[in-house]
């Protein structure tokens, strides 16, 4: 397979930053709680070992024991103990990435998240291929879901539509929401965006509603079990 760097002649391998804390404000041990049979953050973890494209999983975390099953699992795997300074709830997503590429070496990145269950393979793998082929037209990738739905600001102003011509939804302008599936960039471009994940000249990556359900609650969690087992039977 024959692919585009974005910024250098680095192979086409991604280290993947899958960060977990260990408390759960919504869904009590959330990464370790049992999903369809195994941990959740197993579930990912499983998804981001079995991709060639993937050169190796960095779990940033404060629990030992995440860190103990993660490495006895996934052979892949190095952990990062997170500092003090860092923990909590608060923290945004780009001050930890930020830690852990000062301890990380490499030149592309791919950050997942653990409640994110239902991504495939085949999603993966092509989000991947995609980062590295968008040459210097972009500088970064992040996942989206497409949306067409009548939308309105909480005023009650409609947002992408006019309420006096009443378009099918499909004829609307679609607006994309950013699912926190995944995100891809260099080291150069988090640091060129101010130590951000989604650079300066970042492009969307469309994928599948369903495949994007983001764990965030026991509802949400309830969700991705049915789609999980309902993927499973009819496979």
């Amino acid at each position: 397979m024959t692919m585009k760097t974005y910024l250098d002649s680095t192979p086409a391998h991604i280290i993947a930053l899958l960060p977990m804390k260990r408390n759960s404000e919504r869904v009590t041990d959330k990464n370790i709680r049992p999903f369809a049979g195994k941990p959740l953050f197993h579930h990912v973890a499983q998804l981001l070992q079995d991709c060639d494209l993937v050169e190796s999983i960095v779990i940033d975390t404060d629990s030992e024991f995440i860190a103990r099953n993660a490495l006895e699992h996934f052979s892949k795997v190095r952990t990062i103990d997170r500092p003090e300074g860092i923990r909590g709830g608060m923290v945004e997503m780009n001050t930890i990435i930020a830690h852990d590429l000062s301890v990380t070496k490499g030149a592309h990145f791919l950050q997942t998240h653990t409640t994110n269950p239902l991504l495939t393979g085949a999603t993966l793998t092509r989000a991947i291929e995609e980062y590295f082929s968008i040459g210097k037209t972009y500088d970064s990738l992040f996942s989206v879901t497409k949306m067409q739905t009548r939308l309105y600001r909480e005023s009650g102003k409609p947002l992408n539509h006019n309420p006096k011509e009443l378009l099918r939804t499909q004829d609307l302008p679609p607006l994309f929401e950013e699912n926190s599936n995944m995100y891809l960039f260099s080291r150069t471009s988090f640091s060129a965006a101010g130590k951000r994940r989604i650079g300066e000249k970042p492009k969307m990556f469309v994928m599948d509603s369903l495949e994007a359900i983001d764990i965030d609650d026991m509802q949400t969690f309830r969700l991705a079990e049915a789609v999980y087992a309902f993927r499973a039977d009819k496979n």
